[in-house]
């Protein structure tokens, strides 16, 4: 559904849309000129006169982001941000016209600003994603206008999905967010319903009792570690610890060099003191899986 301004709010876009069409066409010599003289003085006069002089790029590119239903008030401001941006970032040498460098600034962001704001849901997260949001409804447009049937169809898809070097899954995805809503899940099921929507999501989070078996569990299997650890030798609690105990693994070089001994003797060593381990935890346990749980 699309935003509606209050009345107030839509002569305020009025006015400015006015000015910004009323403001004075730059020669490509002047462009320059204040373009020079923001970068290398600094001087703020010139670059308020080049950017008011291209809000009116920032208007027409408003009006093509209509449709995605946001207040066209922000999409004009945002797109305020992309030319000031562009005006920071332009460099005169180059000799192309600023109205050509500014248009991708001023698109750049009014695309981040509908992604970030058309749904709750996170929207087109990368470069392929976005192209698809923003290409789609054309395309599919395109495409049912040369066919008789309703719908896009495999072939649709497909044809889609081609052009925009992205996966059918992803097409079919995006045509179903584009072709919802965002709903409360407080919403009232039915006209005269009194279960909400949220009534009917399952909690699949472990209950209580399976929460607090988990914890005893976890707790005796540390006993069995340590009681196994107890009957290593001091070496071999050293390799087990900095091999498998630790948030960052030691490497059988670093660890011969501390101990005084080979790589290979270290991966020896380790071997040995995990066969210990498991032959000591194994007599707590009555299966493997329980052992492979343990270890």
């Amino acid at each position: 559904m699309a935003y509606i301004d209050d009345q107030g709010t839509q002569k305020a876009n009025l006015k400015y849309i006015r000015n910004s069409m009323n403001e004075p066409m730059l020669t490509r010599e002047h462009e320059l000129e204040l373009a020079r003289r923001w970068r290398t003085d600094g001087d703020e006069k010139a670059l308020h006169e080049m950017v008011t002089s291209y809000t009116r790029l920032v208007v027409a590119m408003a009006s093509k982001f209509r449709n995605y239903g946001l207040p066209l008030g922000d999409l004009i401001q945002e797109g305020n941000i992309g030319l000031m941006q562009a005006a920071a970032r332009f460099e005169p040498e180059r000799e192309i016209r600023f109205s050509t460098y500014a248009t991708w600034w001023i698109r750049s962001a009014m695309q981040d600003y509908v992604l970030r704001n058309w749904s709750i849901v996170r929207t087109g997260t990368t470069a392929a994603q976005k192209s698809l949001f923003f290409n789609l409804r054309r395309l599919r447009a395109k495409i049912e206008s040369t066919n008789e049937a309703e719908g896009l169809g495999m072939d649709g898809r497909a044809s889609i999905a081609k052009e925009l070097k992205v996966n059918i899954k992803d097409v079919e995805e995006m045509e179903g967010r584009l072709g919802g809503s965002d709903h409360s899940l407080n919403a009232k099921i039915g006209e005269d319903g009194d279960e909400e929507w949220q009534n009917f999501l399952a909690d699949e989070r472990p209950n209580p009792e399976d929460v607090v078996i988990g914890m005893k569990d976890a707790q005796t299997r540390s006993k069995w570690l340590q009681e196994a650890l107890g009957e290593l030798s001091p070496r071999e609690q050293t390799i087990i610890r900095e091999r498998h105990l630790g948030q960052d693994t030691v490497t059988l070089e670093d660890l011969g060099k501390e101990l005084g001994v080979s790589k290979e003797r270290i991966r020896q060593l380790e071997q040995r003191a995990m066969s210990k381990l498991r032959d000591s935890i194994s007599k707590h346990v009555t299966s493997v899986d329980d052992l492979l749980m343990t270890m």
